[in-house]
């Protein structure tokens, strides 16, 4: 019986555990904390290094949009399938943040340092960009 209670528990932590990570498919909400923008699936490239693709598009008129005003190769590509996190690890001193990667808005085409942060038990991420003292949040709804 206290086998079978500590596998359950054990089970139990894992779960948690993986929910506290960025890794997941998220549905990005716009700055305005109402818009549901895309569905960006986070994952972990080996060593602990995040990255972010777009897999869908809300917006039925930007479904075929391409990034005209990115500055580096992904200029004039798809947004859709578009790597748009990269690089992001967890944090040396706040092992609940990943930081030190970069995110880019296919927007306006700017790319900002960024950092993640899982919240209310993994079921929303505050990710944040910044330019210099700068940064905007916005608050990300997991979907799986």
């Amino acid at each position: 019986m206290k086998t079978i209670i500590a596998a359950a528990l054990l089970a139990a932590a894992g779960t948690a555990w993986a929910q506290s990570t960025p890794v997941g498919l998220w549905k990005t909400i716009d700055d305005d904390g109402k818009t549901e923008k895309s569905l960006v699936r986070i994952t972990d490239g080996g060593g602990g290094v995040l990255t972010g693709k777009i897999e869908k598009i809300f917006d039925p008129a930007k479904q075929d949009s391409n990034c005209d005003k990115c500055s580096d190769e992904r200029k004039d590509k798809p947004v859709l399938g578009m790597v748009i996190l990269r690089n992001a690890k967890r944090d040396a001193e706040d092992q609940d943040t990943w930081t030190g990667g970069e995110i880019l808005d296919p927007n306006n085409g700017k790319t900002y340092r960024t950092r993640l942060k899982p919240v209310e038990g993994g079921k929303q991420m505050q990710m944040r960009g910044y330019i210099g003292p700068f940064f905007r949040t916005q608050v990300w709804q997991r979907v799986e």
